[in-house]
């Protein structure tokens, strides 16, 4: 999943850009509301971690929205919610809070489930554990969340401009092949050892999870 950090802060913003990097997430970042702002209307990202005090502008969109504010009072809680977050988190915070929180937020309200299978194919999302036929797969934290995004539109063709929109931040090269190369990756891991494959290419378009053709 892609989300958006808008923090002026800049060992803060570090510290949470790299914590949801070493989760799996696909992190961009923005050091003011202006900057944000312009991120998050261009941009399909599908959580926002937003400091409320903001230089030059304050706010989202329809992507849930967590907010970090040093304003810690129940007041000022209240205030956040009541503006459109879809959350508050006090600094200063534990990284561990943070990420279930946003984790929260993108299974909230499109009762997303927690583990996605496709045939004998099981991923975990929370535990970032994946299996086939009851034996673990060792995938990176790329090739997992690719899993994860081709697992959660299984089925369905997702182009490679989908595919980087998600998976990958905006320094994503589009003209590179490295989508090709990951799916390569994925398939000698999912596909090779299993004589029944999972993963299907559409050519000129892209490419599905199914567990049948």
């Amino acid at each position: 999943m892609r989300v958006l950090v808008v923090e002026d802060e800049i060992r803060v913003r570090s510290f949470v850009e790299r914590g949801l990097r070493e989760a799996g997430f696909a992190v961009d970042s923005a050091v003011d509301g202006d900057e944000g702002l312009r991120l998050g209307l261009v941009n399909p990202y599908d959580a926002i971690v937003l400091d409320l005090m903001l230089p030059r502008r304050g706010g989202g969109r329809a992507t849930p929205v967590l907010v970090l504010s040093a304003r810690d009072e129940i007041d000022d809680r209240v205030r956040g919610l009541d503006a459109g977050a879809d959350d508050y988190l006090p600094k200063p915070f534990a990284f561990a809070e943070l990420l279930a929180r946003v984790r929260a937020l993108l299974r909230r309200g499109t009762a997303r489930p927690s583990v996605l299978e496709v045939g004998d194919l099981r991923v975990d999302l929370l535990a970032r554990r994946a299996e086939r036929a009851g034996s673990k797969l060792d995938l990176t934290q790329k090739e997992f969340a690719l899993l994860e995004y081709l697992a959660r539109h299984a089925g369905e063709v997702v182009t490679r401009t989908m595919i980087s929109e998600h998976v990958w931040d905006m320094n994503f090269d589009s003209f590179s092949n490295v989508i090709d190369v990951y799916i390569r990756y994925l398939r000698r891991k999912i596909d090779e050892p299993f004589e029944k494959k999972l993963i299907h290419t559409r050519r000129g378009v892209g490419y599905m999870l199914a567990a049948t053709p």
